[in-house]
C-alpha cells in the first residue's frame, strides 16, 4: 500500500486500544502462509461486553456502532499481530453475527458499521467478501461478533 495506515488512523481520530485477549481455548490471530485469521471479537463499550439483542432492545443504528467499534478492536489485533498494520495486502472476509431477534432482517446493516471503516482505513484494500447472519445468543451477551481474515 502506498499509505500508511497509521497515519489514515490518525486522520480519521482513531486510537488503537490495546488488543483483548481470548475469552476461552483459543488464539486471537493466527497466521498460515500468506493469511491472518482473526477470531471472533465481540462488541465491547466502555470495555464491558456490549449487551443487547437487535429487534428487541437494540436498533440498526446502535448496532452499526457496536460492529464499528469491533473493526477497531480488529485492527488493533492485526496490527499487534503483525507488528504493522502496512503488511496488510487487503482484507479478505468478514463474517458478522448479529444478536437478533427471528423477526429481525436488518443484519447485513449492522455489519456495515465494520465493512465501512475498514474501508476507509485500507482503502481498496479493506473491499472484502462478506456474511451477515442472526443468531439467537452471542457470548456474554454481546450484541455483535466479528471475524476477520486478511491476506499479508
Amino acid at each position: 500500500m502506498t499509505t500508511n495506515i497509521s497515519d489514515r488512523l490518525k486522520t480519521l481520530g482513531i486510537d488503537l486500544p490495546p488488543p483483548g485477549p481470548p475469552a476461552a481455548a483459543y488464539v486471537m490471530a493466527a497466521t498460515t502462509g500468506n493469511t491472518v485469521f482473526l477470531s471472533g471479537h465481540i462488541a465491547k463499550h466502555d470495555g464491558k461486553p456490549w449487551v443487547g439483542k437487535l429487534g428487541k432492545d437494540m436498533d440498526t443504528d446502535t448496532g452499526k456502532a457496536a460492529a464499528r467499534s469491533i473493526a477497531i478492536d480488529l485492527i488493533s489485533t492485526l496490527q499487534n499481530h503483525l507488528g504493522s498494520l502496512d503488511k496488510v495486502k487487503r482484507i479478505v472476509k468478514v463474517m458478522g453475527l448479529v444478536n437478533s431477534t427471528d423477526t429481525y432482517t436488518e443484519q447485513h446493516l449492522v455489519v456495515n458499521g465494520c465493512s465501512e471503516l475498514l474501508f476507509e482505513v485500507f482503502g481498496d484494500a479493506g473491499k472484502h467478501a462478506r456474511s451477515a447472519f442472526g443468531v439467537a445468543q452471542i457470548p456474554l451477551g454481546a450484541c455483535v461478533e466479528i471475524e476477520l481474515i486478511a491476506e499479508i
